[in-house]
């Protein structure tokens, strides 16, 4: 697993992707939209990548994690 959290949205995302995890269709394309595209996420984007990271174990974002 990754040590510490996560500097920025792209990892998270691409940790998520890359891991044995089941996600459904939504995440996954949701998950590749954030992989991609550096552009801050939104509030609510932000909400469900947090609860992805936790309901799969892995660490948190950074504060500044949403560039």
């Amino acid at each position: 697993m990754v040590e510490g959290s996560f500097s920025e949205h792209r990892q998270a995302a691409l940790a998520l992707l890359n891991g044995n995890y089941r996600l459904s269709r939504k995440a996954g394309q949701f998950l590749g939209q954030l992989a991609v595209d550096a552009s801050p996420m939104s509030a609510a984007q932000s909400n469900w990548l947090t609860k992805l990271l936790e309901r799969h174990g892995l660490q948190p974002l950074d504060d500044g994690g949403s560039s």
